[in-house]
Parts: C-alpha cells; sequence; structure tokens
C-alpha cells in the first residue's frame, strides 16, 4: 500500500486523486482538525489515517504494510512569526518520515522545494547541481526546506531509498484564494502594481504526475526540479488579468514603496490579529529573479509540461 502524507493539502490531494484514479489504494495521512478536500470526497480507495508528523507515536500504525511513501506534508509561511513551526514541520517531521521509512524499509519520496535549491550562480539556470547557501536574509521557509531535505539526504546515506522533487511555484484551479491562489484573488481584486522580479511556475496536474513517475521509476539519491516555465512578474499578473477579462498591471513597484507597504500591513495585523497580508520576507522575495532549468527532469521522464498559458487559464475560469 501507499501512504501520502499532507493528503489534504493542495498538492498531496492532487497526488491521491491521480493515483486512485490509476485504481490503486492510498493511505492517506491526516490531523484531526483537517477537512477532506472535495476532489478527495467519496474515494473509497483512501484509507484515513489520523496522525501528525510530529508525533512518531501516532505515525507508526500508519507504516503498517506500506511499501512507498509520499511525504507532501509542510509548512507554508513567510511571515517570521511562524519560524518555530516551520523550522518544527518541515524539518524534525521530516526527520520522522525519513526515520519510519529507514525502519520499515520502504521507498520515499520527498517533496522540497526551489527554496532549497539557493540562488542563481553567475545569471545562470538554476539547475539540481545547485545547494542552498547561508544568507542572513533569507526567509525562514527557505531554511526549513533547505534543512528538511538535507534529513532525507542523512536517511540516503544511512541506506534510505528516495527520490527527492523541488517544485516551483504550484498553481491549479483547486487552490481557490489559499496558497499561489492568493495571486489570482490579487490580481482579480485590482492590482496595479508589479515587481521586477521572476520565477518558475508549474501546473499542480504535472508536479503529482513526476512524481509518480519518478516513484515508480526506481531512481534513488536524486533530486529533480519540477518547474514548467519561468516567467517575470510582469507577465504572470498580465496572463491572470487578461484570464479575468481585466486590465492588467502597469505600475512597477520599487523596493521603498514594498517596504513601506509591508510596514503598514504589520502595523494593521497588530489591530486585526490577523497575519500580515504582505511580510517583509515576501517583499524581498518578490524582486528576486530566479530562472530554473527543468531539462533534467523532462530527459529523465520524457515530460512534456503543460503550458502554463492554458494552466492560467484554467485556474481564472475556476475562479470567475
Amino acid at each position: 500500500m501507499i501512504l501520502v502524507t499532507g493528503a489534504t493539502g493542495f498538492l498531496g490531494a492532487e497526488l491521491v486523486r491521480q493515483l486512485t484514479d490509476q485504481n490503486i489504494q492510498v493511505r492517506a495521512i491526516k490531523r484531526s482538525t483537517s477537512k477532506i478536500p472535495d476532489i478527495l470526497q467519496g474515494k473509497t480507495l483512501i484509507d484515513w489515517h489520523i496522525a501528525d508528523i510530529n508525533e512518531p507515536e501516532s505515525l507508526a500504525e500508519a507504516f503498517e504494510n506500506i511499501t512507498q511513501v509520499y511525504h507532501c506534508a509542510a509548512f507554508i509561511s513567510f511571515d517570521p512569526k511562524d519560524k518555530k513551526k516551520l523550522l518544527k514541520i518541515n524539518i524534525e517531521g521530516t526527520a520522522n518520515i525519513v526515520d519510519l521509512c529507514l525502519e520499515h524499509a520502504v521507498r520515499l519520496l520527498h517533496v522540497s522545494s526551489v527554496a532549497a535549491l539557493g540562488n542563481a550562480k553567475n545569471n545562470a539556470l538554476i539547475t539540481e547541481k545547485d545547494f542552498w547557501e547561508y544568507d542572513s536574509k533569507v526567509h525562514s521557509y527557505a531554511i526549513s526546506k533547505y534543512e528538511g531535505e538535507m534529513e532525507v539526504w542523512r536517511g540516503i546515506a544511512e541506506g534510505l531509498d528516495a527520490v527527492i522533487v523541488n517544485p516551483s511555484v504550484i498553481i491549479g484551479k483547486n487552490a481557490g484564494y489559499t496558497g499561489s491562489g492568493a495571486i489570482f484573488k490579487l490580481v482579480k481584486d485590482g492590482l496595479k502594481f508589479y515587481t521586477n522580479g521572476a520565477t518558475g511556475i508549474v501546473d499542480v496536474e504535472d508536479v503529482a504526475k513526476c512524481m509518480i513517475l519518478l516513484m515508480d521509476s526506481g531512481i534513488s539519491a536524486e533530486r529533480y526540479t519540477i518547474s514548467a516555465e519561468n516567467l517575470n512578474y510582469k507577465d504572470l499578473f498580465s496572463q491572470i488579468a487578461n484570464g479575468f477579462n481585466l486590465k492588467p498591471p502597469s505600475n512597477q513597484a520599487r523596493p521603498w514603496m514594498l517596504g513601506i507597504a509591508w510596514r503598514l500591513a504589520k502595523i494593521a495585523s497588530l489591530f486585526t490579529g490577523k497575519a500580515p497580508a504582505l511580510t517583509k520576507d515576501a517583499a524581498r522575495s518578490s524582486f528576486n529573479l530566479s530562472y530554473y532549468s527543468n531539462i533534467k527532469v523532462t530527459n529523465t521522464l520524457n515530460f512534456k509540461f503543460k503550458p502554463l498559458t492554458q494552466s492560467i487559464l484554467d485556474v481564472c475560469n475556476a475562479l470567475k
């Protein structure tokens, strides 16, 4: 049987959907407070198991008769207040999964992030050969994903059969307005500004497809960047605006402008009690020029990614 952590999350739910659509039985881990996504409602091939990756005792039973583990569970935040939670879930939680995989001799596919690859070197495309280097200005999410991935490499050194994927920004219609869906909401609500940054983007369906192919390939001790295309934020926002039949953002935001914006957002959060709409780390990241190479995964799997123009249009149509 296959075990999936983070099965109620955006990527985990899509992965479970694809596996069960192939008539494969899945044991899916969820926390007691997590809601089962609509796309997984009524799926008879799913064995839901209540557990927390930071509680090894609750995880142990889930590993009974398991041959493969997809570790999708993670916490994503750019709020400095969440540093402790990021490190606990993304590092300690991953270490628990690695230890149990070693104990039960099961194969692992770990979902890392392009955040663990670090920044571009000499303006070249970022590849799997790049490794994250410490930077005092780097956000806690990048630290947590890098250290979490290091736990998997530690397991591989101890004999673990594992493969790692490093997805870029994942989009898809089932995200709604959370996660990457927040970008679509900003544009739909009339975003006027764009930043001079760029990043890799990929459709959630393609990420899950690559994960299944890599798990079944038997390839071990390798990592693969999962990214369809690189887009600068101006083009990304313009495509989203076109998908909503709106005027695209036309004003370039300067660093000092976002500096004021995140400070105002922080002050507002003190009164509302809600997380700030913009953090210092998120503002700084929006100016990074990060271009990723997908040559390794496309060559290995002979994989063709869905065009981002179509992915973006599909998300916009779902959110109209």
